[in-house]
């Protein structure tokens, strides 16, 4: 394993700032939250990292035991993805992504902005358990698809359309569901102006609503 600069204190955060704490690692580690990725595919996400550094940073991670590579199913391609120890930064990547939504500005005209992050975003803004029927809300967001499934009081977020007619479908752009989930804009002034579309019965728009923490 490569030698590298750690805190030297016996101590649980500085041990997981030693493997987790360098730069772009958190960010490789989200996008891998969302599901496997390629190489490739991890290059074009995270724009600013070099594939140098890209290598690097999958390298030390497997040497830890955070991520793996497999082939992806019914294909030769290989993927990387988290090991039930990388699974086990999932709550700890989305507190910190609920609380960065907190602290978001208005984004500058170089700042990037990916679908696929409003998956993990919806996740850190929604309840763990909601009272209410069981259901599915899907949103389309710019050329990505994701669901949010409630059974049983349960609350769950995948990649994909919904399984079942949803309740309610949501139109959007990434920009504008980070705004909405940042407080920056209100989710009635997004409609009025059309920036998102919600297609579904008013009671529905109401709990999916409650369900992120958009309206008390």
């Amino acid at each position: 394993m490569n030698q590298r600069r750690n805190y030297g204190q016996y101590c649980g955060l500085a041990g997981a700032l030693d493997i987790v704490g360098e730069r772009w690692t958190l960010l490789i580690i989200r996008e891998l939250l969302t599901g496997p990725c390629r190489y490739n595919e991890l290059l074009a996400n995270l724009p600013g990292l070099g594939t140098n550094l890209l290598a690097d940073r999958l390298k030390f991670l497997t040497e830890v035991g955070i991520i793996r590579q497999r082939p992806r199913e019914g294909s030769k391609v290989r993927v990387y993805e988290l090991t039930e120890q990388g699974e086990g930064l999932r709550e700890a990547v989305l507190v910190l992504a609920r609380w960065g939504l907190g602290v978001l500005t208005e984004p500058k005209g170089e700042y990037i902005v990916r679908p696929r992050w409003a998956v993990l975003a919806v996740e850190a803004m929604a309840a763990p358990t909601v009272e209410g029927p069981d259901e599915q809300y899907e949103f389309r967001i710019d050329d990505d698809v994701f669901h949010i499934t409630v059974h049983e009081g349960k609350v769950s977020v995948a990649h994909g359309k919904a399984t079942t007619e949803p309740a309610l479908v949501v139109h959007t752009d990434a920009v504008t569901f980070v705004d909405i989930g940042a407080g920056r804009l209100d989710p009635l002034e997004a409609t009025l102006t059309k920036r998102i579309v919600m297609e579904g019965e008013e009671d529905a728009i109401i709990r999916c609503s409650r369900l992120l923490g958009l309206v008390a």
